[in-house]
């Protein structure tokens, strides 16, 4: 099996050697589920990669929707991140503690805000950290750059496309769940929603894709999704709890060269919250 990696991955070699680079922006986009107890504002005042700063996900969103970390509005989105310091022409790497967890739905999002080269750090943070390379606990004040959004809306699926995708099976659905919860066996970590899944959809836990923080070879990513049942000829719908972890299959996706796919921003918290959308438990 070949080793080929996906050209949206960056090694901690890479960015080591590139830290002094002024052209390249490094984001902290650590952000944790409270069953893993860990406070990614506190880690990052801690210690981080040098130059990096941090990007909330609790905060840049559209706090109006109801739902947690809803995409905001182009304009927001290049507002707070502009704040950054970051620009949609920079060289971007963003990074999370574990590794390919929370920093694909950052990557996603810049890339369809417009930017253009943005990479995803194999290892995360944990694994710079176990590697012994550079960390500071200094908080950089960010000198703020204009962020030109351009906008690609298809490549987010709302709660209408959504009803009718489930309707009429016009596009595979990739849920990034755990298995438990995608079966219904487990209850979901938010309250007042429901267990089980889409009619459908199909189970790919977020965990699959990736070994000790690395994202897969291509040809493991794809063994791992058609395994799942989904033909990569075809197109995708991504989707999870919160609209986070389904960006980690994007990221598999288009590093295969799926390019007919879409992220249900909404996802479970929205689906799952309702009274009047179809749910199923069990495997299928």
């Amino acid at each position: 099996m070949s080793e080929q990696k996906s050209a949206f991955v960056v090694s901690a070699d890479w960015l080591e050697q590139r830290l002094n680079d002024p052209t390249v922006k490094i984001i902290d986009a650590s952000w944790y589920l409270p069953a893993q107890k860990r406070d990614p504002k506190a880690e990052y005042a801690a210690a981080h990669i040098p130059g990096a700063v941090f990007y909330d996900q609790d905060v840049i969103a559209d706090l109006t929707s109801g739902l947690p970390h809803t995409i905001p509005s182009p304009a927001a989105f290049a507002d707070a991140v502009g704040k950054l310091g970051v620009s949609e022409t920079d060289t971007i790497v963003v990074y999370d503690g574990p590794g390919i967890f929370t920093a694909p739905r950052v990557w996603w999002l810049l890339r369809t805000m417009g930017a253009r080269s943005v990479f995803v750090l194999d290892g995360g943070m944990d694994g710079w950290k176990a590697e012994g390379r550079p960390m500071i606990a200094d908080v950089p004040t960010p000198v703020a750059v204009k962020f030109q959004p351009q906008f690609n809306a298809s490549a987010i699926t709302s709660f209408a496309e959504m009803i009718d995708i489930v309707a009429t099976g016009k596009s595979q659905i990739a849920d990034a769940r755990g298995a438990a919860r995608f079966t219904g066996d487990e209850a979901e970590p938010r309250p007042g929603m429901r267990s089980g899944h889409m009619p459908g959809a199909k189970s790919l836990p977020s965990g699959v894709f990736s070994t000790g923080g690395k994202l897969k070879s291509l040809d493991a990513l794809r063994e791992t999704i058609e395994s799942a049942g989904i033909d990569l000829e075809k197109p995708v719908v991504t989707t999870c709890g919160s609209g986070i972890t389904a960006a980690i299959i994007t990221l598999a996706l288009q590093s295969l060269g799926h390019t007919d796919n879409k992220l249900y921003d909404g996802s479970w918290s929205e689906w799952g919250s309702r009274t009047d959308t179809p749910v199923v438990t069990g495997k299928e």
